[in-house]
């Protein structure tokens, strides 16, 4: 963006990372005897008084000026005035996402009419263009046909909307911004948040810029594909295709035929168990689950076949813990565990024999058994060994399905291309070390499982959780949803920015810093009093066509944290999560003098972890401090730093956080009585 004679009120604007990313190279002026809010004419922006006058409304404005001048430029041959009520809509959506002034003034009090689920009438529209959006586009024509206006936004209307509002639907309440704080339940954004600093991505993370922008452009291209004619269901699906073929690309899979679209890795699990219950022709289901209770805490009912939440990705509610229709009603979860009584980690060993005892018993009461191979779980621990599914497949033959848990998505694409090639299911995320958007899961799919599906019938009950487009063809498309989920397929495209990031870089470079970091986490953890870091076992892979791999690096750092109440006992669950929370808050008006306290911190969240000292539950709560994508891969925001130095920036700013634990620490009573929330943006901006 290019932009002269700024306030600084209105500087912080142009500069907003989602507002930044979504203009590009556009050329944006501002003009101060401009009367309108802004004007859009041979592809430039002139900005009006408007910005400087109301600045708590410039952010509306400028996102409406770059909507409406992006659709003259995708779509010019598409009547003016339908672009301007396409841009108008997103930007009343906008201005109620991102602001509430005290009163909107008189040039936007359009707003309010087109916040609606339901489009403007005729009469409405005509009104509208006459008196505020005509003066928008100098050059387009005073006279419409409002009616034709009106039937052509009635099929879209829902698709007029900004890709951070987008994103946050066909998933489940946890995607929901809380308007009071702007995050969600996981303490992210669906924007860019570069001033936080963010190390989660074992839980999840809110937007680079990279990944904003890679889902932007995907909303762009559909709405301009709809503004320019094309049927709504036939271009969203259009937009679902080209996101599976991406992700097939990524795992180097034969077709999108092999990609099955998920909303979570918990709906991934109801997947894997509607497609092992048709290749177990009528034998009752017996799944087992490595280590549930470091998995998603919905996981142990969705493998049940049972509704996990009260809301879900297709549905509006549902009956949390019912079996969800056309699901087996015998199915067995059996559950090995990953650590012992006192938290340590089990020995690969000892999880072993557990797998192939169940599994074997199970298989010899005429049982069809599901083995769950998890890698990783959310602390970083593997079960059971690649060469135990790979006895057990040879000895249980059709009787047997393996499913790797590889959510996290810590594992080389070559590595898991392998997996589903010797015949394994694989379920991804890109949201975990990918660090895009939260809520979107695959399952990678071996060819006999596509043409499983092809031949047989699926669960009734799916078409509250599956859509049509997202899945392999089937004989029974009707127990799927046939609209389509565009909030799962745009966290997608955010995610392949990232995946597209990072996999454009040697191994080895990914390796080295991966490395590197280990090491500097490691080393700062330790040196750190109110610290214990939790030794995960060595992660023993095999080489990938004669090269070390990246995968076998440690990526997720869990510790436990010193009670500042009990000496010498961890803190518990629950004070975990509350120092989880104070992390990710602005502490800068309980603590004004600590250059830290406004400083925003991401970590993974934290895990039950059995633990001797703990009283009452018995459970301490592991923090994690977690390696992502964009470590190796930077982010837009880093530009100009070069790659050493920017590492040793990353590295420093885990030690930040690291440092506002200790300032929690010490004042915990202060801030306990307090309970700080986390912001989207510390208070000073």
């Amino acid at each position: 963006m290019l932009a002269e004679n700024l306030t600084t009120a209105l500087l912080e604007v142009l500069e907003r990372p989602d507002l930044r990313t979504i203009a590009g190279s556009l050329d944006i002026i501002l003009d101060h005897r401009l009367s309108t809010p802004f004007v859009v004419e041979k592809g430039k922006i002139r900005l009006g008084s408007l910005v400087l006058v109301r600045p708590d409304c410039a952010a509306t404005i400028l996102r409406h000026a770059i909507e409406l001048c992006r659709l003259r430029q995708d779509a010019p041959q598409v009547d003016a005035a339908m672009t301007s009520f396409a841009a108008a809509r997103l930007a009343a959506l906008f201005h109620a996402l991102d602001a509430e002034p005290a009163s909107i003034p008189v040039e936007l009090q359009w707003l309010d009419k087109l916040r609606s689920d339901t489009p403007p009438d005729a009469d409405t529209i005509q009104t509208l263009w006459s008196t505020a959006l005509s003066q928008l586009i100098p050059a387009a024509s005073a006279t419409i046909d409002s009616h034709i206006i009106a039937a052509s936004l009635q099929p879209i209307w829902n698709d007029l909307a900004p890709t951070e509002y987008l994103m946050a639907e066909g998933g489940d309440a946890r995607l929901l911004i809380n308007p009071q704080t702007g995050l969600n339940r996981y303490g992210c954004s669906h924007r860019p948040r570069p001033w936080a600093v963010t190390f989660s991505s074992s839980t999840a993370s809110s937007l680079s810029e990279r990944g904003f922008g890679g889902a932007e452009k995907a909303r762009q291209a559909l709405v301009s594909s709809l503004l320019n004619g094309a049927d709504r269901i036939i271009a969203q699906r259009n937009l679902v295709e080209k996101t599976r073929h991406a992700i097939a690309q990524i795992y180097s899979l034969p077709s999108s035929e092999n990609v099955l679209l998920a909303a979570s890795g918990t709906d991934c699990e109801l997947a894997v168990l509607a497609i092992a219950s048709i290749k177990a022709q009528g034998r009752p289901i017996s799944n087992i689950l490595v280590a549930p209770e470091e998995t998603g805490s919905g996981v142990p009912l969705a493998a049940a076949g049972c509704h996990f939440a009260s809301d879900a990705a297709g549905a509006k509610t549902v009956r949390k813990g019912e079996l969800i229709a056309g699901f087996p009603k015998d199915t067995r979860l059996l559950g090995v565990a990953i650590r012992d009584a006192s938290g340590a980690p089990r020995s690969l060993d000892e999880i072993d024999a557990d797998c192939q005892a169940l599994a074997r018993i199970e298989v010899a009461q005429g049982r069809h058994v599901i083995l769950h191979q998890l890698d990783m779980s959310k602390t970083g621990l593997v079960g059971p060994s690649p060469e135990l599914l790979e006895s057990l497949s040879a000895e249980l033959g059709e009787h047997l399905d393996i499913v790797v848990d590889a959510c996290q998505a810590r594992l080389e694409p070559l590595r898991i291309q392998r997996m589903v090639a010797r015949g394994d299911m694989v379920m991804v995320t890109g949201s975990k070390f990918f660090t895009g958007p939260p809520f979107c899961g695959a399952v990678l799919l071996p060819d006999a499982m596509v043409s499983l599906l092809h031949h047989s019938p699926l669960p009734v009950g799916l078409q509250e959780y599956g859509y049509q487009c997202e899945w392999p063809k089937t004989v029974t498309p009707e127990c799927l949803r046939v609209d389509v989920n565009i909030g799962l397929t745009l966290r997608w495209n955010g995610s392949l920015a990232e995946m597209d990031a990072l996999l454009s870089l040697p191994p080895a470079r990914i390796r080295e810093v991966l490395v590197h970091f280990e090491r500097s986490c490691a080393q700062a953890l330790d040196a750190h009093d109110d610290l214990t870091r939790l030794e995960p076992p060595a992660l023993h892979r095999k080489e990938l066509d004669g090269r070390a791999p990246w995968d076998d690096v440690p990526t997720i750092f869990s510790f436990l944290v010193r009670d500042p109440q009990q000496n010498g006992a961890p803190l518990e669950l629950e004070d975990a999560r509350r120092l989880h929370r104070w992390l990710n808050a602005d502490l800068s008006p309980w603590l004004p003098h600590e250059p830290l306290a406004a400083l925003l911190c991401h970590l993974g969240q934290p895990v039950p972890v059995p633990h001797p000292d703990v009283p009452g539950t018995g459970l301490a709560g592991a923090l994690r401090l977690c390696a992502g994508a964009r470590l190796v891969s930077g982010e837009p925001s880093h530009a100009g730093l070069g790659d050493k130095r920017r590492l040793e920036r990353e590295i420093d700013d885990a030690r930040r956080i690291l440092a506002k634990i200790s300032l929690i620490l010490r004042a915990w009573p202060q801030l306990y009585a307090a309970d700080p929330e986390p912001r989207y943006a510390p208070l000073s901006r």
